[in-house]
């Protein structure tokens, strides 16, 4: 698993964690004063990279979680195959394999993008 760990009090809005065995992108991040009996808590909303769900966490703060390592990659689009997939050549490793297309965007051959992976996983950013 391509994760490393990470306190909780180091995590930012707009970085990743590992929430519900999934890599999420952290929306928004606040943390509440120490009570009489523990130490400050750390409340992280985040929403999915790849599935969209939102999921939250509530955590103290020196608690230890992991933190996926998503490398954002190029690539070009070698052949559209429908409206909704095409076919990505990685620029670095020159593998090429089928992507979903985001409903917002539309893609010619040639066109040169930019996705996230992880895992096996891939999104087109």
């Amino acid at each position: 698993m391509a994760t490393q760990q990470q306190e909780v009090r180091d995590l930012q809005e707009g970085s990743y964690v590992m929430l519900d065995d999934a890599p999420c992108k952290i929306n928004a991040y606040s943390t509440a004063k120490p009570g009489k009996h523990g130490s400050a808590k750390a409340r992280v909303e985040a929403v999915g990279v790849f599935d969209g769900k939102k999921r939250s966490m509530s955590q103290p703060v020196d608690q230890k979680c992991w933190v996926p390592i998503i490398e954002r990659k190029q690539g070009q689009v070698v052949s559209v195959e429908s409206a909704t997939v095409v076919q990505v050549m990685d620029l670095e490793t020159y593998d090429t394999f089928s992507m979903k297309v985001p409903e917002e965007q539309e893609l010619d051959p040639d066109d040169e993008i930019e996705f996230l992976e992880f895992e096996g996983q891939r999104k087109i950013l």
